[in-house]
């Protein structure tokens, strides 16, 4: 990987170019691979996006987070399940438990409480159901038996509580992986410090997912661009930090 931005420098490796900052109480780090028309899906999945250097950094990213945050929708197509114990980066998460535990976003609860992303997860890491008090009380109480459950909100969930509440369980270095919706929503409350985006070298085109979706931003969102990193093959990775 080539660091083009801010001075080009001829390789850097990939825990160099994305550690989280030092120093901070919280930060909150938005992942996505997208198309150069912007798509974020191909048949409605990421995966056919990204190349070998953009899984790993997917990878790093879950090995960095002390919590993965994510929407339940994105969580119900993407299949979703723990955390890997990822043996490249497991030396990135020493004094911690192996694994990040997943913390997934939903008001109606509409899950499968049987699925991987429950039954799976260990003790240590145990998925994290961020719902609000108006969700369906049979549903909390079943989610309450296999997850640890955050209450945020009356009748929507209220995010900015949610991540004051994952931080104040030492879950402060916390990885976004969407959907497009859940991203939407912290970038309104300002809720995002930064985003990683994988550019992939591809057209998709279609009226598929892109990383945002919902009302159109007023004024538009600035972002400024900290880092890019290029490898040969095309893809571009780029680093940006949310302004405001």
């Amino acid at each position: 990987m080539k660091r083009l931005v801010p001075a080009p420098q001829q390789t850097v490796t990939l825990p160099e170019a994305f550690a989280f900052p030092e120093g901070v109480e919280r930060w909150v780090r938005a992942v996505f691979v997208a198309s150069v028309d912007g798509a974020a899906t191909i048949s409605g999945r990421a995966g056919g996006l990204g190349n070998d250097t953009d899984k790993a950094l997917f990878a790093l990213n879950r090995a960095l987070a002390d919590v993965i945050l994510v929407g339940a929708g994105t969580a119900r197509v993407e299949g979703y399940g723990p955390a890997e114990d990822d043996r490249e980066w497991r030396h990135l998460r020493q004094g911690r438990t192996p694994t990040a535990p997943m913390a997934v976003v939903s008001h109606s609860l509409d899950f499968d409480f049987s699925s991987p992303l429950f039954s799976e997860a260990p003790d240590e890491a145990r998925t994290i159901v961020i719902t609000c008090a108006d969700a369906p009380a049979q549903a909390r109480a079943q989610a309450a038996e296999v997850a640890e459950v955050v209450v945020a909100g009356r009748s929507t969930v209220d995010l900015g509580a949610a991540i004051a509440e994952l931080a104040s369980r030492s879950l402060s270095r916390i990885v976004c992986e969407g959907g497009p919706r859940l991203f939407t929503d912290l970038l309104k409350t300002g809720d995002v410090n930064e985003l990683s985006l994988t550019r992939s070298p591809t057209l998709v085109t279609g009226d598929g997912t892109s990383i945002l979706r919902g009302a159109q931003f007023d004024p538009p969102a600035d972002l400024s661009l900290a880092s890019l990193y290029g490898t040969d093959d095309g893809y571009l990775y780029l680093l940006y930090r949310c302004e405001g």
